[in-house]
């Protein structure tokens, strides 16, 4: 089975990537790369520290956001832009998955910790899409991912400066108990099809090999 793992740069995605790596399941890492980010080098660096840990190939497709992001910004407001930002995010994962044949799509959303993860908002971010949604960090709290980023070796890393998709303008105090209808009919301006094309479009995929000692 493969599987696709959204990567954001922060700590929880790593850890939710290394559970199926550990079980020897076969991933596709897919980072949505903000055009206000700067440098991907963080997200090569976990990547490349998954691939040493398990010692095995890992493979990294970097899709541009920024384009898509600002198309966003112009017509949602800012309380809801982050469900949407997700809801493009798993969209083009699924695009992923079917250039990569992925069964799943895997996410390190963990119950609650931030906006974007209440019950209410998972429901319309996972909506977005028709393959099914693995959480493997779901019931885990912060001291326990951060415990096993830890001990994997993804901790430094992650705790880098980086300003990934989701925090990029939205409100300072986003909504939490988003309504499908809404945020659909928020969506709608939108020219999906053509952008999620697009950054497909404009991906790239690499393939990183354990280092050698």
């Amino acid at each position: 089975m493969r599987i696709a793992c959204l990567l954001s740069g922060g700590l929880d995605s790593p850890v939710a990537a290394n559970e199926f790596l550990r079980h020897k399941k076969e991933i596709v890492l897919v980072h949505c790369a903000p055009a206000h980010a700067g440098s991907s080098t963080k997200i090569h660096e976990l990547s490349q520290k998954l691939a040493n840990v398990v010692n095995h190939s890992v493979t990294l497709c970097v899709i541009p956001f920024g384009d898509l992001q600002y198309e966003i910004i112009k017509i949602v407001p800012a309380e809801t832009r982050m469900i949407i930002y997700r809801r493009m995010m798993m969209r083009l994962a699924e695009k992923i998955c079917i250039q990569h044949n992925c069964t799943a799509i895997a996410t390190g959303d963990s119950l609650g910790q931030v906006a974007s993860q209440t019950l209410p908002n998972l429901k319309c971010i996972y909506s977005a899409i028709q393959l099914p949604v693995l959480t493997p960090l779901l019931g885990m709290d912060k001291t326990e991912i951060t415990t096993i980023s830890k001990k994997i070796g993804t901790y430094d890393i992650s705790i880098q400066p980086y300003e990934d998709c989701c925090s990029y303008l939205v409100a300072k105090h986003p909504c939490t108990a988003a309504k499908l209808a809404i945020i659909e009919q928020q969506e709608q301006p939108l020219d999906t099809q053509k952008i999620i094309t697009e950054a497909i479009k404009n991906s790239h995929v690499i393939v990183l090999q354990p280092d050698q000692d």
